[in-house]
């Protein structure tokens, strides 16, 4: 029947829509192509939908109008469009459904025997797909998960006897691999199965994991199975970690199987890490025994990287932590204490930079490595750096030592602990804490060292490596204590550099002295830098100087040098009168005329320990000149007024002090340069030697150097320096008890104890501090409490 549109009915709705759509396509493309449609659309507005006209003859259904045809015969060839009916749904024979089931389980059993499969691959899809559409595909599911299931569980007959556990390792691998193989080829044919009805029902696992299921319910779960496959498994592991070659890629299927059953961890990685515990446990106990310390660590590494490299061949990601963490544990960790007790001074004493750096990253990857390698390292620094300090019989040689240990500990912080900023400020707290040990000496030693490298004719170094040197010792500096002492030995040696002209380079001096300024600040070098300005201004007036000696109406022979010293600035010296020559005494009043006429109200002190000179003699070899000490001078020119001179009246022309005048005759008889001859020879000078001038004299160069007695220090010269530095500590202990005690007016002895050792600077024993307090207590700056003895209280 045609209804008010024209158009046939359908007895479905769902067909009808297909009708229309088609009909719409072909207009559309009727329109795209400009040609005559068959079929026009009017609008009837009282009905207010298409109209479709039809067309004059029938044909399926349709019928056509005269005006269309009429526009069809103009238009040229008319086009039909035919719309049928559905046919209805084909019905499925009684026995097809078991037929193509048969069908279906010939080919799942040729694929599980490994022979070929009768039907076409499509032609069974096809066979699955039809099934589907008609509603069997439970019975479908069920009956192929039997078939697969009988087929495994026929499985497990072969794996009842096998005589050596590797070919039941490969009878195993065999059988999985032919599963996995089988499952892929009926999946690919019952895809349609999978792909719908199981992927519609949650519950129901995937074909693939189906046959996972099923290969690990009745071939992995069998206890016997599961047992010879782990143990087989572990017995290659081992064979190989012995040294033995085996296949890994047996290993690494079998293994795979275990993690895609979901039955890796508590079948296999449990067992594992017990076994390898075991095996490093025993081997850790037998190699600290047999090895030294370099060799185990090569080993433990070498063992850690097999491990690693066993992780990334066949073993399962998830096992790689517990894994490490078991052989560090058993390799190091057990053994971490006797490792540094019987290898890291070894280590350190070799410099075995290689090893310190294997040790170093291998204790940092068991837990409580490190704090135990920062102990022993900080004691190994404490023990070697307390030997070297606490040795006198070292002094010579302490400060190069500790400079060369420095740079040792320096490039093991750097190069193999990582720049670990722990291990650099534990370095640092040891080196304070053994330097300390030995108070004063090595600030003593330090400050001669320095003394030594900027003294003229020091040939080791260059200035750019001398400022190296002395870079490297303000490092050391900064560990002392005791600072006043280096002070005050930096001074005197600094003082005789200056006035006895021995001073290698005025810039490497006054680097060392903005150096020391910014490690102590300008307080602490503000008199060095007065004697630096002293001896400028000398220079200054020495010129002055030099030219009102030529408007004197009489000139001198002798050409005098005078640097002018501030004594608050400049070492104390103790005066000492000696009898100088009448032309010197002449100058000297000159000077003194001169200098007062310029500065009126100053008074100066004359120095002859300090002054030299140079001389000009003659031998039989020729003239020379000889560059000495003033004292040295005094005993020479005595040689003008006679041939031969006994020690007693040298020391009474010249009226040099008894142990100077020894030590200036021995250095011009007993010396290098002997320009004195002693009778009787030998070393030291005694009591009745008497001393003649040695006219054979002989030497390459013209300018001989005899003054460098001045540059030694006696032991009377050491012995007072400590002693003023001392002096100079009590006034500073007082000036700070007074200080705190104006300040709190009221303390008690603990409290005043704490304070002082908080602002002063260099060490100080309780005792000491104690008898200061006492005698400030005498000299009435403070008092005790009468009822409380340890209260302080202050007196202004």
């Amino acid at each position: 029947e045609l209804n008010s549109s024209g158009l046939l009915l359908s007895k479905r709705a769902g067909r009808r829509r297909g009708a229309l759509a088609i009909l719409s396509r072909r207009l559309a493309k009727i329109k795209k192509n400009n040609k005559s449609p068959d079929i026009m659309a009017e609008d009837t507005r009282q009905n207010k939908k298409a109209n479709f006209s039809g067309l004059a003859e029938h044909s399926n259904g349709m019928t056509k109008s005269p005006a269309s045809a009429a526009m069809a015969s103009k238009s040229g060839a008319s086009k039909k469009l035919v719309i049928k009916n559905f046919k209805g749904e084909p019905k499925l024979t009684e026995t097809y459904t078991e037929d193509t089931w048969l069908k279906l389980r010939d080919a799942v059993g040729a694929i599980q025997n490994s022979t070929s499969i009768k039907y076409n691959l499509e032609e069974l899809y096809q066979a699955v797909e039809n099934l589907c559409s008609y509603k069997v595909s439970p019975m479908l599911y069920k009956q192929l998960r039997q078939v697969c299931e009988d087929h495994v569980q026929a499985q497990i007959h072969q794996f009842r006897e096998y005589p050596s556990l590797l070919s039941f390792l490969k009878r195993m691998n065999r059988c999985w691999q032919d599963h996995c193989r089988q499952t892929i080829m009926i999946r690919s044919i019952f895809l349609f199965l999978d792909r719908t009805y199981v992927l519609q029902n949650s519950l129901l696992p995937s074909i693939w994991d189906t046959g996972l299921e099923l290969f690990r319910t009745h071939i992995v779960s069998d206890s016997m199975v599961q047992s010879r496959a782990v143990e087989g498994i572990l017995e290659q592991i081992e064979r190989e970690r012995n040294g033995e070659t085996v296949d890994r890629s047996l290993l690494r299927s079998l293994l795979g199987m275990l993690s895609d059953l979901q039955v890796y961890k508590e079948s296999f990685e449990q067992r594992f890490l017990v076994e390898t515990e075991r095996l490093y446990a025993a081997e850790g106990q037998r190699l600290m025994l047999e090895r030294d310390v370099p060799e185990y660590l090569h080993h433990v590494a070498r063992r850690l990287d097999e491990e690693n490299d066993r992780i990334i061949s066949y073993l399962d990601q998830s096992t790689q932590k517990p894994l490490i963490s078991t052989v560090e544990k058993q390799l190091l960790g057990e053994h971490m204490t006797a490792i540094l007790q019987k290898g890291l001074c070894t280590l350190l004493d070799e410099n075995r930079v290689t090893e310190l750096t294997l040790l170093y990253q291998l204790f940092s990857k068991v837990k409580g490595g490190l704090p135990v390698l920062l102990q022993f390292w900080r004691d190994y620094i404490k023990n070697f750096g307390g030997e070297i300090v606490g040795s006198p019989e070292k002094d010579k040689d302490m400060v190069q030592e500790l400079l060369d240990f420095k740079d040792k500990m320096d490039n093991v912080a750097h190069r193999c602990f990582q720049r670990n900023e722990t291990f650099i400020n534990a370095m640092k707290e040891a080196f304070e804490s053994f330097i300390n040990k030995r108070p004063n000496k090595p600030a003593e030693l330090i400050a001669k060292y320095v003394d030594s490298k900027l003294r003229a004719g020091n040939k080791e170094a260059t200035e750019e490596e001398l400022e190296r040197i002395l870079d490297k010792i303000m490092i050391i500096f900064r560990f002392i204590h005791g600072k006043d002492v280096f002070e005050a030995f930096y001074k005197k040696d600094l003082a005789k550099r200056l006035l006895v002209g021995k001073s290698a380079s005025v810039d490497a001096e006054k680097s060392m002295l903005s150096k020391l300024k910014h490690e102590c600040g300008a307080a602490f070098t503000s008199k060095l830098e007065g004697m630096f300005k002293d001896m400028e201004l000398s220079k200054d007036i020495m010129i002055q100087f030099k030219q009102y000696m030529q408007n004197q109406s009489e000139p001198s022979n002798i050409e005098l040098t005078v640097n002018i010293l501030t004594m608050g600035y400049w070492p104390t010296y103790t005066p000492m009168e000696v009898h100088l020559p009448a032309e010197m005494v002449k100058l000297q009043e000159v000077f003194k005329m001169f200098y007062l006429g310029k500065h009126s109200g100053r008074k100066l002190q004359w120095q002859p320990t300090l002054g030299h000179a140079v001389l000009k003699a003659e031998f039989k070899e020729g003239k020379k000149e000889l560059q000495v000490s003033l004292f040295q001078t005094l005993v020479l020119l005595m040689f003008n007024e006679g041939e031969e001179f006994t020690l007693e009246e040298i020391q009474t022309a010249t009226g040099i002090e008894d142990g100077e005048l020894r030590r200036t005759l021995q250095s011009l008889a007993c010396g290098k340069a002997r320009v004195l001859n002693k009778n009787p020879r030998g070393k030291d000078v005694e009591d009745g030697d008497r001393f003649n001038f040695n006219n054979d004299f002989k030497h390459k160069l013209f300018r001989i150097k005899i003054n460098q007695i001045q540059m030694k220090e006696t032991v009377e010269e050491q012995v007072s320096t400590t002693e003023r530095v001392f002096q100079d500590r009590q006034y500073q202990i007082d000036a700070a008890v007074v200080r705190i005690m104006k300040m709190r007016k009221t303390l008690s002895h603990n409290l005043l104890v704490s304070e002082l050792y908080n602002q002063l600077k260099f060490p100080v024993k309780p005792g000491d501090l104690k008898k200061r307090i006492e005698s400030l207590i005498d000299r009435d700056y403070m008092e005790r409490d009468k009822e409380s003895p340890n209260q302080y209280h202050y007196v202004a």
